[in-house]
């Protein structure tokens, strides 16, 4: 039995309560009121945004890697450096990070050190690129190592990984890690150098990359129309369990350069052209956009950068080929870029 006392307490209690609900009401009440009445309500926060081109000086055929919350590109030689190297937090604000490679292998010579790639592999980074090769008058293919990814990358071998002299020399190497591990390597024969057809091969890396462990494929060629005399820039790319190769085609220095894409069975084909090709073209904002390299953010989105020319510039040596950046969408399991895009877009994720 519960005694008087406790039931007045109890009812002391709860008459306190209900005022406490009650003046709580009327202070919510209140600030909404003085909110209604001239108080202003904290603006929401603006997603950061950017314009391309993201980075304004020439710097052609950019490959990219990503390592411990730096993005680096890599790209085509210039006056200064035979492997340009930029640094980036967020694949907008790019620094430039010296020469990644002084010097080049002694099989090859300086000044034509076209279109680098690095993959993490041998305990450390191996860059893969293109340089003329002394014995043949070709551009050749070899491959480079550093402990750190911005360099200085070593090319030990007195001879080139790849060099297919009787079609024209090699050139675009891209390597490729697949999810069981192994490792490949996708490249051009330089045979619009001698008018010949251009061919996209692929092979099998050993597992330290430093040389081929199967034979090259041939995987694409150039029969497509917009393609013309030439598909170059190959890139790799697993999604959902398809092998999507990226490419690029037509004339480097001409409003015509565009990007394309196949879809593979295998990491060795076969591959099929992608009936909508060419999905990245030239626009008012940008000319000749190519040679392409997919990323994946932290996030999950995927992003293309590429290069391409001021439209009013085409073939210049300053500015040249500006670095672009675009976000790729994936529809019904396709790639679809949104670019070349000058208008403002928020930074990647």
């Amino acid at each position: 039995m519960v005694t008087p006392p406790v039931v007045a307490q109890r009812a002391i209690q709860r008459r306190n309560t209900a005022r406490g609900y009650h003046f709580l009401v009327l202070d919510v009440l209140a600030v909404l009121v003085l909110a209604g009445c001239g108080g202003e309500a904290a603006p929401a926060k603006e997603a950061p945004m950017f314009s391309n081109p993201v980075f304004a000086e020439n710097f052609p055929d950019p490959g990219v890697i990503r390592h411990e919350n730096t993005w680096y590109a890599y790209g085509t030689n210039n006056a200064a450096a035979n492997v340009p190297v930029l640094s980036s937090p967020d694949l907008v604000h790019w620094t430039g990070a010296g020469d990644a490679m002084p010097e080049v292998g002694t099989w090859a010579t300086k000044g034509n050190t076209w279109a680098p790639e690095v993959i993490a592999g041998d305990g450390g980074w191996l860059l893969y690129y293109t340089a003329r090769s002394t014995a043949t008058d070709r551009q050749c293919i070899g491959v480079a190592f550093s402990a750190e990814p911005e360099g200085p990358f070593v090319d030990e071998s007195d001879r080139p990984l790849i060099c297919q002299a009787d079609e024209g020399g090699s050139i675009d190497a891209s390597p490729f890690t697949a999810a069981d591990g192994k490792r490949y390597l996708y490249w051009k024969n330089d045979g619009n150098a001698i008018r010949q057809p251009t061919y996209l091969y692929g092979a099998e890396l050993r597992a330290d990359g430093r040389a081929l462990a199967g034979e090259p494929k041939q995987l694409l060629v150039n029969d497509a129309a917009w393609e013309d005399h030439v598909i170059e820039a190959p890139q790799l790319v697993e999604r959902e369990g398809t092998f999507f190769l990226f490419y690029s085609a037509n004339a480097f220095d001409r409003d015509v350069y565009a990007m394309g894409y196949a879809t593979c069975d295998s990491p060795l084909g076969p591959c099929r052209k992608a009936a909508e090709n060419p999905i990245l073209k030239t626009s008012p904002a940008a000319a000749g956009p190519g040679h392409s390299f997919l990323v994946t953010t932290p996030a999950g989105e995927s992003w293309l950068l590429y290069h391409a020319w001021p439209p009013d510039a085409i073939g210049s040596v300053s500015p040249g080929r500006q670095l672009w950046l675009d976000k790729v969408d994936w529809v019904d399991g396709k790639p679809v870029v949104k670019g070349p895009t000058a208008d403002p877009q928020p930074l990647p994720r």
